[in-house]
């Protein structure tokens, strides 16, 4: 192991500035430090998921994921780095084909919900596509390997491929969306 970390306060960004991995300082609300906060929420947000009873291959695949999003969060911090790979967007599509097969094809759009698990796998999708979105918008002030943002792209996919299965394994139907539900209450 490289670097121990020893001392958790620096004093460093009490002014407001943070360093990036290639050691330059920048505000701690430059679009770059919002991409990485937001990459480590949606870390943060599956490591509460996998709180939950899960399947021990969808906690497998969590747990890689957990990894490739530490990855791509140092990716991030240091501009002009690529760590995610091609071999990573590929594993995610495959994840996604693989547990979209064995369930109905939908014919109406769903609601988070269900179990809780699938619920948190719902939140853990909002989360990723909100880190997507801060990519996307740092993309269009800054070099971004394309390979981060297909990364975010299909691992939202995957989420809410991953909450309909969380609800068929605990039992639980999807939550479907009825259109105009409550249309006529006054």
């Amino acid at each position: 192991m490289g670097h121990r970390i020893s001392k958790i306060y620096t004093r460093t960004g009490d002014a407001g500035q943070t360093g990036l991995g290639d050691g330059h300082r920048v505000p701690k609300s430059d679009t770059r430090i919002h991409a990485i906060g937001e990459i480590d929420e949606t870390n943060t947000t599956l490591g509460l998921l996998l709180t939950e009873e899960l399947p021990t291959d969808v906690r497998a695949l969590l747990t890689d994921v957990q990894h490739d999003l530490f990855d791509l969060g140092g990716e991030v911090c240091i501009p002009g780095m690529s760590m995610i790979t091609a071999q990573q967007v590929g594993r995610l599509e495959k994840a996604v084909d693989h547990y979209n097969a064995g369930l109905e094809p939908l014919k109406d759009f769903i609601l988070p919900g269900g179990s809780r698990a699938a619920a948190l796998a719902h939140h853990a999708r909002t989360v990723c596509r909100r880190a997507e979105r801060t990519l996307v918008a740092l993309a269009q002030i800054d070099t971004v390997n394309d390979g981060a943002r297909q990364y975010l792209n299909r691992l939202s996919d995957l989420l809410f491929v991953l909450g309909r299965v969380l609800n068929r394994a605990a039992g639980r139907e999807d939550v479907l969306w009825q259109k105009r539900k409550n249309a006529g209450e006054a």
